[in-house]
């Protein structure tokens, strides 16, 4: 699904486990680490495509997270010129999306990348809360900027609630 300026609708998740760590996994046969994400399907939600990707690519079920808050609006990038595929109808020239912020609150065991018979991620991590902007392919650092300084308050009512 592609919109009129060639965005393709997507999500963004950034999962936080109670250390204060960002979940970040690393694409599978790439020299390349990020946050899940994924297309929103015809008439699916943003949070009904979280919850998908979620399982798809982490393993993870509803209830080993919890949502702690989601970006206002959509957060858009431009893909490289050589990424984009011209030969496509309609082109898609980049993503729009809308970030979610989870808590993990399940057991680490249940993290399971292979979940999907396409797996996303190879390995991950939990990293400190703004490493992923540096790390992130350059054409994504703005997008994660703007997510992780849009929904930092949200981590940290979420802290303030657990004292």
């Amino acid at each position: 699904m592609i919109d009129e300026n060639g965005y393709r609708p997507n999500v963004g998740i950034i999962i936080v486990n109670k250390e204060g760590k960002l979940f970040w996994g690393k694409r599978i046969q790439q020299d390349a680490w990020q946050f899940p994400q994924g297309g929103i399907r015809e008439n699916e939600t943003p949070q009904q495509a979280v919850f998908r990707e979620l399982k798809e690519e982490v393993g993870l079920e509803p209830s080993d997270v919890r949502v702690l808050g989601r970006t206002d609006d959509w957060i858009s990038y431009d893909l490289p010129k050589h990424l984009i595929r011209h030969y496509s109808q309609p082109v898609c020239v980049g993503q729009k999306q809308i970030w979610f912020m989870l808590g993990f609150e399940g057991d680490v065991k249940n993290i399971n990348l292979t979940q999907h018979e396409s797996p996303e991620f190879e390995d991950w991590d939990w990293v400190d809360y703004w490493r992923p902007v540096q790390e992130v392919v350059s054409f994504k650092q703005a997008v994660y900027h703007q997510a992780l300084t849009e929904l930092l308050p949200t981590l940290e009512t979420f802290w303030l609630n657990r004292k």
